[in-house]
């Protein structure tokens, strides 16, 4: 078994609302410093499998279910194998 994390984000092209939204707060409490924020997701999944069958797992999982390629990308990051 083969634990995975799977990152969520909007293409670079896409604007963040969200993440302004908190760039915004985060000036209010007085830290200018800060010049962008990013909001993303993750999720770990568990896979029975080996690593090499994993990144066609996480191919498939993200084209089906978890990524809306119009607007966002995805990485993943192998964490351990259980």
């Amino acid at each position: 078994m083969v634990n995975v994390r799977i990152f969520v984000t909007y293409k670079q092209s896409v604007f963040d609302p969200q993440g302004e939204t908190i760039k915004d707060a985060i000036h209010s409490l007085g830290h200018d410093e800060v010049t962008a924020v990013k909001v993303g997701k993750f999720f770990d999944v568990t896979l029975d499998t080996n690593e090499d069958e994993v990144a066609t797992a996480v191919k498939e999982i993200d084209d089906q279910l978890l990524v809306n390629f119009n607007m966002e990308t995805y990485t993943y990051q192998v964490m351990e194998e259980a």
